[in-house]
């Protein structure tokens, strides 16, 4: 069976569940709570508006919500094989083990794009909502938000794999939800210090972090630094995968 049907398969089981309504509530909150608590404080006069709600708005969804949904994801994704034995009926296709834990990965992974671009819908929708109220006249810095929005669904791969990763170790959802949320939850505290480079749980939160002391030091920063981020965040990723694909299905084979 080629890939592309695979992952065709992979996407007719969970186009009936409750995934889709799920991406919303994130988003939602986080935006219409951000937005509202900043609209007060903005008067005609007030410049970066669009920069001052995206950071409101993304530093709990980015170190919480985001990494909260995508648990709840990698649940549902991995419960559609765990119910009514549908694991062993799968195994027992003429498809490799290793092609179906892959072909569910991506399926998360489209999950994590659509929720960054229902993010990114909210959060304009909102924006313009509250520039108008306030008398904001300000433009959309559209080239502003999409840099910021594929950092965070970049920043997030590592952190999606390891998710991954322990949802496929852990069969039961209680252990596996229970262990990522164990690990979300510090993610503030590892973004403030030198380990954040091998925490993938912190990237996208500390991506935003990051933003918030770009736009407060008004053009003084010197960049995002790439190294050592990057060879980690790789080096994480390949790891998380490669034992999230090798994993999957192991014990039922036996």
């Amino acid at each position: 069976m080629r890939f592309w049907e695979l992952l065709k398969i992979e996407f007719g089981k969970v186009k009936r569940g409750k995934i889709i309504p799920l991406i919303f509530i994130a988003p939602l909150l986080v935006v219409a709570s951000g937005v509202a608590s900043l609209q007060n404080y903005f008067s005609p006069e007030y410049t970066d508006a669009w920069a001052a709600m995206f950071i409101q708005s993304a530093l709990v969804y980015a170190y919480y919500l985001l990494p909260f949904s995508m648990i709840v994801v990698c649940v549902m994704i991995a419960g559609r094989e765990t119910a009514n034995n549908g694991i062993l009926k799968m195994l027992a296709l003429p498809v490799s083990r290793y092609a179906l834990s892959a072909a569910k990965f991506c399926v998360l992974l489209f999950y994590l794009l659509m929720e960054m671009a229902v993010f990114l819908i909210v959060f304009v929708i909102t924006g313009f909502l509250a520039a108008s109220n306030t008398g904001i006249t300000e433009a959309l810095p559209l080239m502003y938000l999409l840099k910021w929005c594929a950092g965070l669904f970049f920043t997030m791969l590592p952190g999606a794999a390891a998710m991954w990763a322990i949802t496929v170790l852990f069969e039961k959802p209680l252990l596996s939800v229970g262990l990522n949320l164990l690990l979300v939850i510090p993610g503030v505290l590892m973004a403030n210090t030198p380990l954040w480079v091998v925490y993938p749980y912190c990237y996208s939160g500390y991506l935003v972090s990051y933003s918030l002391h770009d736009f407060t030091a008004k053009g003084g920063s010197a960049g995002f630094n790439l190294f050592p981020f990057l060879p980690c965040a790789l080096l994480v990723f390949v790891l998380a995968l490669t034992a999230a694909v090798k994993c999957f299905g192991k014990k039922e084979m036996r």
